[in-house]
């Protein structure tokens, strides 16, 4: 799920890969924040994907590694410039992923953390879930420990509002057709929230 929000199959995903971020704000912002161009990039969760792809494209010379097992053991201590987690890593809060990205990384290395944001018309159609807000919060994990936050405003972004309610009926149910209903153009909001901050060094002022 690193590569995508959403945990669908077959078809459904590959329909989701092409119509998410067609103007390319998630890899631009990678690079905005980290940089990674040049750089040595630890993608977690990331199969040779999407997300894998982008990295390349920009020069990143790209580690995958899995946070399912008891550690990130495919990456050795103080081996990466820039850790990126999509969606699927950080949910639960820090504890010790943060601690397993702080010792892959470099002094000076930066890590980004993708999530929803919400506020949005995904987020409408899966019922406004509290877990975004929370996280964005003050006092929410992130913000209180350290990160900053950069929202991304994205789309879903269809050839047709007619192909668009065909996907949002097959991918969310009746949200997604009352969602179609009311489209003007044949896109939907979605936001992203990449949580980043710099570990240990300093490589000047941290993007905001």
């Amino acid at each position: 799920m690193a590569d995508l929000p959403f945990d669908f199959e077959g078809g459904l995903a590959e329909r989701l890969a092409r119509v998410l971020d067609v103007e390319g704000k998630i890899p631009r912002a990678f690079e905005a924040l980290g940089p990674v161009g040049g750089r040595d990039v630890v993608l977690v969760d990331g199969p040779a994907g999407i997300r894998a792809r982008q990295l390349s494209k920009l020069g990143a010379r790209v580690t995958l590694v899995d946070s399912s097992g008891p550690a990130w053991s495919a990456a050795p201590d103080a081996s990466a410039d820039v850790v990126i987690a999509c969606w699927s890593a950080f949910r639960g809060g820090l504890g010790a992923e943060l601690t397993e990205a702080e010792r892959i990384l470099r002094p000076g290395g930066r890590l980004l953390v993708v999530h929803d944001y919400g506020r949005d018309d995904v987020a409408t159609m899966l019922g406004d879930p509290p877990e975004p807000h929370a996280r964005s919060r003050r006092d929410g994990p992130f913000l209180h420990a350290g990160f900053k936050i950069r929202v991304i405003h994205c789309f879903l972004t269809f050839e047709s509002i007619d192909d668009a309610g065909t996907f949002l009926a097959e991918a969310f149910g009746d949200a997604g057709r009352t969602l179609h209903a009311g489209l003007a153009r044949p896109r939907v909001t979605y936001n992203v929230a990449v949580f980043h901050r710099t570990f240990g060094g300093s490589i000047g002022e941290e993007p905001s």
